[in-house]
């Protein structure tokens, strides 16, 4: 029987009240500086690429694929983002992807979405373009370093976000940090593989496609297009959410840790649902609800991130 993709990030009732509100606070400076930095670095370019980014990682994000021990993972594509569009313009992207998850289809708790948009949409990116601008020095014009510095930061990202997971379940009383540590990072060690394989699978895609669209690739030289490419790519981000159903239907990483470590139960339903567990209501076939919430969604956050783009790009003029 095919599922419906399973939930995907921090539910409400896993963290306290303190650590979340000290992580709304993170997020707000993190989100507030990315504003004001992409005030002066966003390019003509970015806005469809945001929009069709955010489109992606959305679509992406409904296929959780299988690792080992009946855990599947899920694309985060915080370091995928920053290596194509720079880090704070990936924090705008990825902040838009997980505000649309948690507030539509109740993926993430609410009170606590400071810390998924902290650990998704600041931490993994930063970190990831961190490292993979390190790999790129360290290649110099060699064209490996696009692929094994996009490998590298997105397994890094991955780990990055779930070490701070673990310090957020730490604090918060929920789990020791000798017993969320090791497991969180344990699980995501191996997640992380997948984030990586699925970044540089789109990064070789971009490369052949639209090479000008790699800031770090030299030779590369930008070029019209006007809106073509982005229908395209969004028109592939669609394409994705038609295999969602196919998502592995085992608990993610953090519900995996949750179980085994035994706070499960902790995890609080959210106060009203509109599109809950990505299945869009009316539809009596699961496989087509799911596939039109993805749809809808996909829609929904490419818009909306190329809204911002677009209103960034004004406050330069």
């Amino acid at each position: 029987m095919l599922a419906s993709p399973v939930p995907l990030h921090i539910p409400d009732g896993f963290l306290s009240l303190p650590v979340s509100l000290v992580c709304w606070g993170l997020a707000v400076i993190g989100v507030g500086i990315a504003l004001w930095r992409t005030r002066q670095t966003l390019g003509e370019r970015q806005a469809p690429l945001m929009g069709v980014l955010a489109a992606f990682i959305f679509a992406a994000q409904m296929l959780n694929f299988t690792v080992v021990g009946g855990t599947s993972g899920h694309l985060i594509g915080g370091a995928l983002a920053a290596i194509l569009l720079g880090p704070w313009a990936a924090i705008l992207t990825m902040t838009t992807v997980v505000a649309i998850q948690a507030l539509l289809f109740q993926d993430g708790g609410l009170l606590v979405m400071g810390a998924n948009i902290t650990d998704m949409a600041i931490i993994a990116p930063l970190v990831g373009y961190g490292i993979y601008r390190g790999v790129r020095l360290l290649a110099g014009e060699r064209r490996w370093g696009l692929f094994v510095g996009g490998l590298v930061a997105a397994w890094s990202s991955v780990m990055a976000a779930a070490i701070a997971c673990a310090t957020q379940l730490a604090f918060s009383g929920t789990s020791p940090l000798g017993v969320a540590l090791p497991a969180m990072a344990g699980a995501h060690a191996l997640i992380g593989i997948g984030e990586g394989l699925i970044t540089v699978g789109a990064l070789a895609f971009v490369a052949i496609t639209r090479r000008d669209l790699l800031p770090a690739v030299s030779g590369a030289k930008a070029r019209a297009g006007g809106l073509r490419w982005a229908a395209v790519g969004l028109a592939l981000a669609l394409a994705v959410t038609l295999v969602a159903p196919l998502a592995s239907p085992h608990p993610d990483g953090l519900e995996r840790v949750a179980e085994d470590v035994g706070f499960i139960e902790t995890a609080q339903d959210a106060p009203y649902q509109m599109i809950p567990d990505y299945v869009l209501p009316g539809i009596s076939n699961e496989a087509l609800a799911t596939i039109a919430a993805g749809i809808v969604g996909t829609l929904i956050v490419a818009a909306v991130a190329f809204g911002v783009a677009q209103f960034r790009q004004e406050a330069l003029s």
